[in-house]
């Protein structure tokens, strides 16, 4: 390179990623519906920022695919197809399936410890019935999971994934028969887990993703 200081950075992003993340997070718990117009004087007002940094933000996640742009009409929170659900949910069995057999082969007695408490958060989120304290248990869960399973390339897209299918698991968990169905397959998961049975825990994390992605879909029609 002949200019050394070509890729210098002059402002660290701070501010900017403190507001993607809010945005991102917020998304993910379904605290905006798909669809949901993003008004910025109004999002501005919420969150205690510039619009400069705000639209900055904002780009990011419409470069994530988390917001869509459409003529006439400003930002959205993006939709999802039942096509484009079917091919997350798709990647998302094939990580979590990765995520597990992983954790099961490199978690120490502690990561073991920490799945056991993860789960039982989850247990009592369900019981309660409300979906946003569903989602925060069960994302708890999989952090705990992808820290045991030591891959920072599948946790960075299995993250992705789980953002882009948030809303979908928020309608799903709101159904009572699903939330029933849903715990029992984790705590089935879970138990192969806790007894490092990665070929069974891949197996039935494939299942339980494969049954999410039923119920999604119903929910898309």
């Amino acid at each position: 390179m002949k200019n050394g200081d070509s890729l210098k950075v002059s402002v660290a992003p701070t501010l900017r990623k403190q507001i993607a993340d809010t945005l991102r997070n917020a998304i993910a718990l379904g605290e905006f519906d798909a669809g949901e117009r993003l008004v910025e004087r109004v999002l501005c007002e919420r969150i205690g920022c510039s619009r400069t940094s705000l639209r900055e933000a904002l780009r990011e996640l419409e470069n994530e695919g988390l917001i869509t742009n459409l003529p006439n009409r400003g930002l959205i929170v993006a939709t999802l197809t039942k096509k484009e659900a079917r091919a997350i949910f798709e990647v998302r069995a094939a990580l979590e399936a990765l995520i597990c057999r992983l954790f099961c082969e490199k978690a120490t007695p502690e990561d073991l410890q920490e799945c056991q408490n993860a789960f039982e958060g989850v247990v009592a989120a369900y019981e309660a019935g409300v979906p946003r304290d569903m989602i925060i248990a069960k994302s708890r869960l999989y952090d705990v999971l992808m820290a045991g399973a030591d891959s920072v390339i599948a946790e960075r897209m299995l993250r992705s994934i789980h953002i882009r299918v948030s809303q979908l698991r928020v309608m799903s968990l709101a159904s009572t028969g699903r939330r029933e169905a849903s715990l029992q397959e984790l705590r089935a998961l879970v138990e192969c887990l806790l007894a490092r049975d990665a070929k069974r825990a891949e197996e039935l994390s494939r299942h339980h993703v494969e049954q999410a992605t039923e119920s999604a879909l119903a929910r898309l029609d």
